[in-house]
């Protein structure tokens, strides 16, 4: 699948430059282009794999490229006033070759989370194409003020893409980890899932054929779902020299107990990613849509694997719509992504919603309080002192 990338603010400009690093280094070319959009000049210098031409610093006349410190409301503001010059270079695109854009941005800080939505609606307006979104959560640990981010940019975010991908940092952050090896390592792990998602039917350039191809339309009718969405992957190494060596004993027989190994792995796999670390963990069952992928050496992708897990997710989801295949690739691991659209049962989300309201209460109460206590300490001043005004 060809994909536009766009990252809005810090986070959306890393996880964007960790995807086009995971592109050149697997050489997909799932990545047609990438943009990098802040308020904040330092951070648009840290990119590393997006280059200054492809990189838009919007709100110069309002913040000086000093960025919005947090507040997303004015986030929005800047970008919508210059979404002009993020527009104009899209335009440079090559829009024909892409299936589908992607928009990513951390939903905590205020650059992306409160101009992501902007830009995603004016592409919406402009192209026919599809709009996704890609949208990180904060962790609890990060602050009230980034929690009601999140949860205002989230409802607004969602509303303005085709469908809405989910990471939630809470659910990836070690503790001990320093903020840049926290971050650096979970950039990576998504531009990992992505990767092999979003590349599947691209091809690595080793010319292996898929016996059933995953290409961007199966992506696409997942996706339509709308709402949110979550990834799951699952990965395990091959054990080439024992595999080899039962092949030469063996003959035939090593033959069919490497065909029964390699449906066992496949299914054993796809229940790994399900079950296991989700970009937003939740209920799988419930789940309006489907997509399993199956990377690795085409002799170990096995066509009956694949429709065993796709048998398996359909009864754990409750879904029909589950598509899937195998994605050959030239390497000595095999993987599983299973991605799952329009799922509802979201514990964090809503406990996101939750602390937000209680965080703009409390914020209002204070506001209201300090404003009563500054009245009440000017008035106790001398009366005979004039103001200046």
């Amino acid at each position: 699948m060809k994909l536009a990338l766009i990252g809005i603010g810090q986070a959306g400009g890393k996880v964007v430059d960790a995807i086009v690093d995971y592109e050149r280094r697997t050489n997909t070319g799932f990545v047609v282009d990438a943009i990098a959009v802040n308020t904040a000049r330092s951070d648009l210098r840290g990119l590393r794999n997006i280059p200054e031409s492809r990189q838009v610093l919007v709100g110069l006349t309002r913040v000086k490229g000093h960025g919005v410190g947090a507040d997303n409301e004015l986030g929005a503001e800047v970008t919508a006033e210059d979404v002009g010059e993020v527009l104009s270079m899209v335009d440079d695109l090559p829009v024909h070759e892409i299936d589908a854009f992607l928009v990513v941005a951390g939903l905590g800080g205020g650059t992306g989370s409160g101009g992501a939505p902007v830009v995603a609606r004016e592409l919406k307006h402009i192209y026919t194409e599809p709009v996704y979104g890609l949208g990180v959560l904060p962790a609890r640990d990060e602050g009230g003020i980034y929690t009601l981010n999140a949860a205002r940019s989230f409802q607004t975010f969602v509303r303005e893409v085709d469908n809405l991908i989910v990471f939630d940092n809470d659910a990836w952050r070690k503790t001990g980890e320093s903020l840049e090896a926290g971050y650096g390592s979970i950039n990576a792990e998504l531009a990992r899932r992505l990767g092999v998602l979003f590349s599947a039917g691209e091809g690595d350039g080793s010319g292996a054929v898929a016996e059933s191809v995953v290409d961007a339309s199966e992506i696409i009718n997942t996706l339509a779902s709308g709402g949110i969405s979550t990834i799951g992957y699952a990965s395990v190494e091959l054990d080439r020299p024992k595999r080899g060596l039962l092949s030469r004993l063996s003959g035939g027989a090593a033959d069919a107990e490497d065909g029964g190994d390699s449906t066992n792995r496949i299914t054993s796999l796809v229940r790994r990613a399900a079950l296991g670390r989700l970009t937003l963990p939740c209920e799988i069952s419930g789940a309006e849509r489907g997509l399993v992928v199956v990377a690795g050496p085409p002799d170990v992708l096995s066509r009956r694997g694949i429709e065993r897990a796709r048998t398996w997710l359909e009864d754990e989801t409750g879904t029909m719509e589950i598509r899937g295949g195998d994605y050959p690739v030239g390497s000595n691991f095999v993987a599983a992504v299973v991605l799952l659209s329009g799922v509802y049962d979201v514990p964090r989300v809503k406990e996101l919603q939750a602390v937000a309201i209680e965080t703009q209460r409390d914020m209002l109460a204070k506001r209201e309080s300090s404003a009563a206590s500054l009245d009440d300490l000017i008035s106790t001043g001398d009366d005979r002192i004039e103001p200046l005004f």
